[in-house]
């Protein structure tokens, strides 16, 4: 046994799972390894090649988080050339809501023999929306009943949240929903397996079930009203016991211990959402300063000493992030994901035989060409809702839009205007938070893309004339879990007592950061003025076509 300690950050994102190895008396990651998931995203077929999936759908194999566990803990051991015995706590991060339906003893019912080949016995990733109808009808009934609830959650449900998926399962596949005898969100899944202990987690509650501190979850007559099947949905299928942030889940069983390499007995810590866990990553502890984190989407996380109401929040949750505080958080569903859908579909070969010839991959050679254009050069103005809009519009009937393409239009230039788009979409998620009384005054952001594409953040800091300083590390959620875990241990075992001091030591911003450029200001002031017009066009009513030709699509496909 060394005398330095450690902790692990279990970050699972929609593609892979990650450990990583941290330093608990300074924050430095040691160690850090990556488990695609096996049977990666499945919105086509399941696993036996021959169940195709409906249009929105999207699902993932609850085994494929297990073996992120057994594959990249033992990794990051042995990579820093540590015992076992020097980790003091480990916490998971996860996507959400992504839930899971299971039998008494946790078993997914995706498992059963009987059910391999039953699409709503799988894990429904968070982007599966095809729960949508469900989530515009748990909406409606709360408007009709005069819910409290539903003005924290921006005045409607998504097909994000826990309620809409499990709604769907009733609706298309009852026998499931009744063999289930536990729905759990998969982050209090994984700890559930590694420690036995089922504890759900404040974060996932709160923030994706319809849970509230004070009031608890809605009310019997509520999910009655919903379906009278649904009557005893949390007592039946949930639990009414849930736990803040920084408490211990349990401890690591002699089971998933002798998968590790960890001890028995290791500190477990609740889980939480992962662009959440990115605010004492990143070194967040008070009010006015929003992260932005970023990937295949981005989520907006921001502090507040009071509980307001933001039209299209995703929720507002008293000690959601950070005891002591509530914690708002917006987003927008499409960012990263559609950079990939132009390299895979926009893009001629001649530019991926540019790439290559360069070395260089084909985002990077994008990039580097939209980086010679001056800002509105293009003649391009797009819309972020390539996968739908979380805020402020909560629809996920709204698509992607491009305007202003000629035949002389180039890859770069509309690769240039989608990331624009996405930096409207943020400008106008932090106007719709000030406006409604949330005061902003930093920003940071982290992710993959803020820490490798220069431009789009530069591009971030021109639309929201604001400066954004980026996390230290490139793995600011991971490193956030990390945190919680060591806050599970507590400081007698060689942690902390609290996550605000894990954050005062552990979490970092670079020394660099990106100040706004008078001359792209203005001219961005304008194209955003444009964007906003067109917003309310298509989001607003002015104009439902969007949602017409998805239900046409959606019925010749019948």
């Amino acid at each position: 046994m060394g005398s330095k300690k450690y902790a692990i950050g279990l970050d699972y994102g929609t593609q892979s799972g990650r450990a990583v190895l941290v330093e608990v008396e300074t924050g430095n990651i040691v160690a850090q390894a990556v488990k695609p998931y096996t049977h990666g995203v499945m919105d086509e077929y399941l696993p036996d090649g021959r169940t195709k999936l409906p249009m929105d759908w999207a699902l993932q194999h609850p085994a494929d988080y297990m073996e992120v566990v057994e594959i990249t803990i033992p990794e990051v051991l042995k990579a820093a050339g540590i015992d076992g015995e020097d980790v003091i706590g480990l916490s998971t991060d996860f996507t959400a809501c992504t839930i899971l339906p299971t039998d008494k003893n946790g078993e997914p019912l995706c498992y059963k023999e009987d059910l391999k080949s039953e699409p709503h016995a799988y894990v429904k990733l968070w982007k599966h929306h095809a729960a949508q109808p469900e989530a515009n009808k748990i909406t409606e009934i709360a408007e009709q009943r005069g819910e409290t609830f539903l003005n924290r959650y921006g005045g409607k449900i998504s097909s994000e949240w826990m309620e809409p998926k499990v709604l769907q399962i009733l609706n298309e596949a009852p026998e499931i929903y009744d063999r289930a005898e536990k729905i759990m969100e998969v982050g209090d899944w994984v700890n559930y397996m590694l420690t036995g202990e089922e504890k759900r987690s404040s974060c996932y509650a709160g923030y994706k079930e319809i849970w509230h501190k004070q009031d608890g979850y809605p009310s019997k007559d509520f999910f009655k009203a919903l379906d009278p099947r649904m009557e005893n949905l949390v007592e039946e299928k949930m639990s009414d016991k849930i736990y803040p942030l920084g408490m211990k889940a349990g401890e690591l069983n002699e089971e998933w211990a002798a998968k590790t390499g960890l001890k028995p007995g290791t500190a477990v810590g609740v889980g939480i959402i992962d662009a959440h866990s990115g605010v004492p990553g990143i070194g967040i502890t008070k009010p006015g300063q929003l992260l932005m984190v970023m990937g295949t989407s981005t989520c907006h996380i921001l502090l507040g000493e009071t509980e307001e109401i933001v039209p299209g929040m995703c929720g507002v949750v008293e000690d959601g992030v950070m005891p002591g505080y509530f914690a708002y958080e917006a987003g927008q569903a499409c960012v990263g994901d559609h950079f990939e859908w132009l390299v895979e579909n926009c893009v001629p070969a001649s530019y991926t035989e540019e790439a290559k010839e360069s070395g260089i991959g084909i985002h990077q050679l994008l990039t580097e060409k939209a980086q010679k254009l001056k800002p509105g050069e293009s003649g391009l103005l797009a819309l972020d809702w390539w996968n739908g809009n979380r805020t402020p519009y909560v629809d996920y009937d709204l698509t992607g839009m491009m305007l202003g393409c000629t035949l002389l239009t180039k890859p770069e230039e509309m690769y240039r205007a989608l990331i624009e788009a996405t930096a409207y979409g943020t400008n106008l998620v932090i106007e719709t938070f000030e406006k409604n009384g949330v005061k902003i005054d930093e920003l940071f952001a982290c992710g993959g893309i803020a820490e490798k594409n220069k431009m789009m953040m530069q591009i971030y800091a021109d639309v929201t004339n604001r400066e954004i300083r980026i996390s230290a590390s490139d793995q600011t959620p991971a490193l956030g879990a990390a945190m919680f875990g060591a806050v599970a241990a507590g400081k007698a075992n060689g942690g902390y007592d609290s996550i605000f001091e894990a954050a005062e030591v552990m979490g970092k911003v670079k020394e660099e950061y990106y100040k706004p450029i008078p001359e792209n200001v203005a001219v961005y002031k304008k194209l955003y003025e444009e964007y906003k017009t067109l917003s309310d066009y298509f989001a607003a009513g002015g104009n439902d076509v969007m949602k017409r030709l998805k239900a046409l699509k959606a019925q010749v496909m019948e």
